[in-house]
C-alpha cells in the first residue's frame, strides 16, 4: 500500500468518525453575520489554518476547494457566493463526500440564507482535476497538498494552474518545517498522511508555487504548528512545524522574476516629499509601503540612508508594491 492509499484510509476514518484532534490550528473560525456553522462541520475541520479571505471573495466568484473535509470552508466560500453551482468542492474519498453532502442538509437548516446547490460536490483526484482551464476565480485546498510527495506536488500545482482565470487566487494553508527530516520520518506514510512528515521549508514551497508560473506570492499568516519530540517519533530531535496561509496569483510572471510578499515595507524619511525610484514605486515621506522581496532587495542595494526596510514579518494582507 502507498503513501496516497494510506492518506485515503485515514481520512475515510476520518469520515466516518469525526476525529477533532486530526488537525489543530491556532486560526479562528470566521464568523460572519447570518453564517451559523454545524457543530459537526467544525470537528470535521481537518485544516491547519483557513483559506478563507474575505478580499479574494468579491464579485460572486467561482470557487474551487479541493479536499472537502466537513464541508466547513466550503460553506462558508458559498456565503460569499451565493449561485448555483458557486462553489465546487472535490474529494477523491467517497465517504468524504457523503458525510460532507450530510453536514450541507444541516447547513441548510440552519442557514436561512444558504442552499445546498451553492455547493457541488464531485469525486476527483487533485492531480486530474474534473474541472475545465481557465473557469474558477479562487481554487482552495486546506492541509492537502503537504501530503503530496515533489513530483505530485508538481502536478498538483499545475492542475490547479491550469483551471484558474488570469489572475485568479490559489490559497491555501499548508505545513512547513525549515529543519531537516530524517529519512524514517520522511518515509513514514501514516505520519505523511497525518499532515506532518510531508513538511517541506517555506522557500523550497514558495520555488515549487513560481516555478508553476504564479507571478505574484503573498504569504499571508505563519503560524506555530506542532512538535516532532523524540519521545514520540522516530528523531533525535525537536522538530518544529508551522502552518502558513499562502496565496499564489496567477498574474504574468514579470520579467524580473516573481514578486513574492514576505511582509516586509520601505519607509522613506528623507528631505524631499517622496522618493521615486523610477521602477515604479514611490515612496511618500515617512508613510509605510508594502514591498515585495524582490523591491525590499533593489531599495537596499541603494544603501540610502533614509530609506528604512523592514524585515519580514510573514504576515501580508494587501497593499503591496506591485
Amino acid at each position: 500500500m502507498n503513501y496516497l492509499d494510506v492518506t485515503k484510509d485515514v481520512y475515510k476514518e476520518a469520515a466516518l468518525t469525526p476525529d477533532v484532534g486530526l488537525c489543530c490550528t491556532t486560526t479562528p473560525i470566521w464568523q460572519f453575520p447570518g453564517l451559523k456553522i454545524p457543530t459537526i462541520m467544525q470537528e470535521m475541520n481537518y485544516g491547519c489554518g483557513s483559506t478563507v479571505h474575505p478580499r479574494d471573495l468579491v464579485n460572486n466568484p467561482k470557487i474551487l476547494y479541493v479536499g472537502v473535509g466537513g464541508g466547513m470552508e466550503l460553506l462558508q466560500f458559498a456565503y460569499f457566493s451565493r449561485q448555483k453551482e458557486g462553489v465546487v468542492g472535490i474529494d477523491v474519498v467517497d465517504e468524504m463526500l457523503e458525510a460532507s453532502a450530510k453536514n450541507f442538509i444541516q447547513a441548510e437548516a440552519e442557514n436561512d440564507w444558504f442552499k445546498k446547490e451553492y455547493v457541488t460536490l464531485k469525486k476527483g483526484n487533485a492531480l486530474d482535476l474534473p474541472v475545465a482551464d481557465n473557469s474558477i476565480d479562487v481554487a482552495a485546498q486546506n492541509c492537502l497538498f503537504n501530503i503530496f510527495k515533489v513530483e505530485e506536488l508538481k502536478k498538483a500545482l499545475q492542475e490547479m494552474y491550469r483551471v484558474l482565470k488570469p489572475h485568479g487566487r490559489l490559497v491555501m494553508s499548508d505545513p512547513t518545517c525549515e529543519q531537516e527530516m530524517n529519512e524514517t520520518l520522511r518515509n513514514d506514510e501514516t505520519l505523511r498522511a497525518l499532515c506532518l512528515s510531508g513538511s517541506i521549508p517555506l522557500k523550497d514551497y514558495i520555488a515549487l508555487l513560481t516555478e508553476t508560473g504564479f507571478g505574484t506570492i503573498e504569504i499571508r499568516a505563519r503560524r506555530p504548528y506542532r512538535i516532532l519530540d523524540p519521545v514520540h517519533y522516530p528523531t533525535e530531535e525537536n522538530i518544529y512545524i508551522e502552518s502558513v496561509e499562502v496565496c499564489a496569483i496567477k498574474d504574468p510572471m514579470p520579467a524580473d522574476g516573481p514578486c513574492i510578499f514576505t511582509g516586509r515595507s520601505a519607509i522613506y524619511f528623507g528631505k524631499e516629499d517622496f522618493y521615486d525610484d523610477h521602477n515604479g514605486h514611490v515612496l511618500l515621506k515617512n508613510q509605510p509601503l508594502a514591498v515585495c522581496d524582490k523591491t525590499a532587495n533593489n531599495l537596499a542595494d541603494m544603501n540610502r540612508n533614509d530609506i528604512f526596510i523592514s524585515p519580514s514579518t510573514y504576515h501580508y494582507d494587501g497593499g503591496g508594491c506591485c
